[in-house]
Order: structure tokens, then C-alpha cells, then sequence
């Protein structure tokens, strides 16, 4: 099998990991397409001690860590409001603890490969983890419009929210109602299910909703593969079924931290 074959089902992922990183689908897939253009320029230096999804990351990581393939090229991302925010944002976290929480809460990395990932020691892992943390539940809440038709799913997703400190502002289960809480009362916020209660779809509902005003959206499915094709407008958050408590928060607080509208937390 040849090295590209071998890359194949994780780039779906990558991406996935790029554009929470970044907060921009334009900033995540270009990141995606520099690693690949450094693979296949050199594919000798490709990490071969490692299985291939490890050395993927950290052909990216790499990539990240070392020119940020120049923070001055837009690359289409047209230098928004939202790059200024996070870049403001980044001033008060270190980047290093961003990365450690999204390779082992939503990239779902072990501490060792992580360590390997963001080249430091293991030890070091957990304590970046819990600084990220930290830093991003003190800078940000929101108010949180849930559309899930799972009821048990629902309820675990409002006790993530509230348990984050965060705001509940209902429970959609179809495409109608969630439209109409959203223009009831304007989230912060919104946890999308792609498949709801009557066969109508959660990306119509967001689509509905973003057609009225911005808001960040977190889309969950179980085939997160489908959406993260880099061929079309896709979601930038995304969560994979089932659900680990420390994907959820770690997507969260992407969104949030990306976000101009969220409101800093009360010290």
C-alpha cells in the first residue's frame, strides 16, 4: 500500500484537527495542504517509526510549529475580525496547551503520542492540558441552544453545559422547532445533531439559523468523515459519536475562544 493510501482515511480528521485549531475552515484546510505538499516534496523524511496517522500529525505539527506557513498570507481567509480575536486571545494562552487539549480530548491521542506530537516530555501532557483549560473557561461563556432529538443525548449534552458554566437556552428536536427557539432567543452557541426527529436535517436548521445572524456551531454525527471532504463550505467544529465529555469541552471552548461575541467571564 502506498504511503498516500495509507494517509487517506485520516485526512478527514486532520482537517478536522486544523480548522479547531485555527477556528477557520480556510486557515485549517490550508494548514492540511501545506503537510501534504511537505509529504510528498519529501517523502523520505515522513516519520516511518510511527504508524501513519501518528506521523501525519506530525508532519502537521511540524508545519504548525515552525513557519506557521506565514501568519501575513490570508490565503483566502481575507484577514477577518475573527483571525484579530483569536490572535488577541492567543496573547493570554499558550498555543502548546491549545494543542495538547485537542489531540487528546477531541483527536482522542494518548498522552504518550501527544507528547511525541507537540515534542515534550509525557509528564508535561497532562499539566498543558489542565493549563488550557484553565485559561479558556476563565475567558469565556455563552448561552447554548442545543438541537438533538436523542433525548438521553440531549440531557448530557445541557449537564456539559451547565457544568461548564454556560447557559442553556433550550432543546431542539426537529428543524422547525430549532429555527424558532434560535429566533426566540439568540444563542451564543449552537450544538447540532446532523439527523433530527423528523427526518429533517440539523445542517438545514443551522443553515436556517446563520441566514438570520452569526453564531458558532458545533456539529455532531457519527460519520464526521462525510462532512470533511475539503470539497465544499463545511463545519469548522465538529464532534464524533459517541461522545467523550472531554471532546465536547474541548470543542466548546474552541468555538467560544474564536468567537467575537462571547462575553469574558466574570473573575
Amino acid at each position: 500500500m502506498s504511503l498516500g493510501q495509507q494517509l487517506a482515511p485520516h485526512l478527514p480528521f486532520l482537517r478536522r484537527y486544523g480548522r479547531a485549531l485555527t477556528g477557520s475552515q480556510a486557515e485549517g484546510d490550508r494548514y492540511v495542504r501545506a503537510t501534504l505538499e511537505a509529504i510528498v516534496a519529501a517523502p523520505e523524511e515522513f516519520p516511518r517509526e510511527v504508524d501513519p496517522r501518528l506521523g501525519l500529525y506530525r508532519t502537521f505539527q511540524a508545519i504548525w510549529g515552525s513557519s506557521q506557513i506565514d501568519e501575513h498570507d490570508d490565503g483566502g481567509a481575507g484577514g477577518s475580525d475573527q483571525e484579530a480575536i483569536a490572535r488577541a486571545r492567543l496573547a493570554r494562552i499558550a498555543p502548546l496547551s491549545r494543542q495538547a487539549l485537542l489531540l487528546t480530548a477531541m483527536e482522542g491521542f494518548t498522552v504518550e503520542d501527544t507528547a511525541y506530537l507537540v515534542d515534550v516530555e509525557t509528564a508535561e501532557v497532562e499539566a498543558l492540558v489542565a493549563d488550557a483549560l484553565a485559561e479558556i473557561e476563565q475567558q469565556t461563556r455563552a448561552r447554548v441552544l442545543v438541537i438533538e432529538d436523542e433525548p438521553i443525548i440531549a440531557m448530557d449534552l445541557e449537564t456539559i453545559v451547565r457544568d461548564l458554566g454556560h447557559e442553556v437556552t433550550g432543546v431542539a428536536v426537529t428543524r422547525d422547532e430549532a429555527v424558532a427557539l434560535a429566533m426566540e432567543d439568540r444563542p451564543g452557541l449552537v450544538l447540532a445533531d446532523i439527523q433530527l426527529a423528523d427526518d429533517s436535517s440539523g445542517i438545514d436548521a443551522v443553515k436556517d439559523i446563520l441566514a438570520q445572524f452569526n453564531v458558532p456551531v458545533i456539529f455532531i454525527t457519527a460519520f464526521p468523515e462525510r462532512l470533511l471532504t475539503g470539497e465544499r463550505p463545511e463545519p469548522t467544529f465538529l464532534i464524533t459519536k459517541p461522545f467523550q465529555r472531554s471532546t465536547v469541552k474541548a470543542a466548546i471552548s474552541q468555538a467560544l475562544f474564536f468567537d467575537q461575541t462571547t462575553v469574558p467571564a466574570a473573575a
